[in-house]
């Protein structure tokens, strides 16, 4: 659809950004990844685990045809994504549009990742061992290429950092943010939030993450 929209107003400029996986957090432990009910992505999972919010993690099979026998996905360090925003916007310097994979270029599988996270946590991760999920493929990960040679982008934060920031961000909020406010704090939030003017939407630049 946004192909069709450019090849009708030669006016857009649009970047399709595909994730591989964003993990992670700020290195300062602030910001980070707070899903509301049960995470569906791996790495939040294991770090309620290891917080001991969770009991047990489930992994879905273990008979891929990988070095363990556990699914490989690609994992990147939401810091690494954001700047891979920065680079798309400073390409969008001329009408038309293009599609970019942001991620390593590389899997690591569930064990390892479970394993890295128990190095820099310290804790251990208690895991089961379930049934396949229909679907879901023994290995998937980015091609970024097109990142590097056309935006001067790639990753450069390791399984080993995303890990560690996920941690200090679960231990500064064992709770999520709903456990790092006072109610005070949260009124303010919400004040703010309802006082936030709309934004005007216009022709020009569109960042569409697929």
């Amino acid at each position: 659809m946004l192909k069709d929209l450019c090849r009708s107003d030669d006016g857009w400029r649009i970047g399709n950004l595909r994730y591989f996986n964003p993990v992670g957090a700020h290195e300062s432990g602030l910001v980070g990844e707070d899903p509301l009910g049960v995470p569906n992505n791996l790495l939040p999972f294991v770090a309620q685990v290891a917080i001991r919010k969770r009991e047990k993690l489930l992994i879905w099979g273990n008979d891929y045809d990988t070095p363990d026998g556990t699914g490989i996905r690609d994992f990147i360090h939401v810091v690494d994504l954001a700047s891979g925003h920065l680079s798309v916007l400073r390409h969008l310097k001329q009408p038309g549009v293009f599609t970019v994979n942001f991620g390593t270029g590389a899997g690591s599988s569930v064990l390892e990742v479970i394993r890295k996270f128990e190095a820099v946590s310290g804790r251990s991760i208690p895991y089961e061992i379930g049934e396949r999920r229909a679907g879901d493929v023994a290995i998937c990960y980015a091609d970024p290429t097109f990142a590097k040679e056309a935006l001067g982008w790639k990753s450069v934060r390791s399984l080993e950092q995303m890990c560690a920031d996920h941690w200090r961000w679960q231990l500064k909020n064992p709770n999520g943010f709903c456990g790092a406010y006072s109610d005070a704090a949260s009124a303010t939030a919400k004040t703010r939030r309802h006082r936030r003017p709309k934004a005007e939407a216009h022709r020009g630049t569109i960042v569409a993450a697929i």
